[in-house]
């Protein structure tokens, strides 16, 4: 796809904003609203899109969101963590994708549960990790939920919400995500579950 010159400049001016802020980063396009930068590992040669929200949370100095390698996520992507949020090596991630390990309130059935009249900013923030493992795919208007796990390989299809761990080579799908195929290295083919 041909860009304008308007286009070309912008990019220009993104890259310089990447390399002046996080060089280890390929490009950050601008907007990028980074909070809590000193939470968050960077990793080597993360491509965002346009109007991405990342956020650390963290509170004694460690790290919290952690990127690996080659890692491209597009536009309007929002991660957002407090305990831990970790992306593998060569992760794809499409446009309007949310990802958190935290919540506000607990609603796990015991008795640290929140008060459904207490107010909602208020109530303390639970965090359970969130693990995507290497190569990684993750589409269109997913949402990734605290305590999920997404094994290598895997691919989630487009609005899909997960909400428990995904094994590797596998593809998910839905509301609430199921896998629906796995990879057979015997065959070499995706196959139905």
């Amino acid at each position: 796809m041909k860009k304008s010159f308007l286009e070309f400049l912008y990019l220009g001016y993104s890259f310089i904003v990447t390399k002046l802020t996080i060089p280890s980063a390929r490009l950050l396009r601008q907007p990028i609203d980074i909070r809590g930068k000193k939470g968050i590992d960077f990793g080597e040669k993360l491509t965002t899109g346009y109007h991405c929200r990342l956020e650390s949370f963290c509170e004694r100095g460690k790290k919290s969101l952690i990127f690996g390698n080659n890692i491209q996520i597009n536009d309007f992507v929002h991660i957002a963590a407090l305990n831990e949020v970790r992306i593998g090596d060569n992760v794809l991630i499409a446009s309007k994708v949310f990802i958190t390990d935290l919540e506000h309130g607990s609603y796990a059935g015991n008795e640290n549960d929140s008060f459904p009249d207490s107010i909602v900013k208020e109530r303390p923030l639970y965090s359970k990790s969130v693990i995507i493992h290497d190569n990684v795919w993750i589409g269109e208007h997913v949402s990734v939920l605290p305590g999920v796990t997404i094994g290598e390989n895997s691919i989630i299809g487009a609005n899909s919400v997960v909400t428990k761990s995904i094994p590797a080579n596998s593809i998910a799908v839905g509301i609430p995500a199921k896998v629906i195929k796995q990879f057979n290295f015997e065959t070499k083919r995706w196959e139905k579950v």
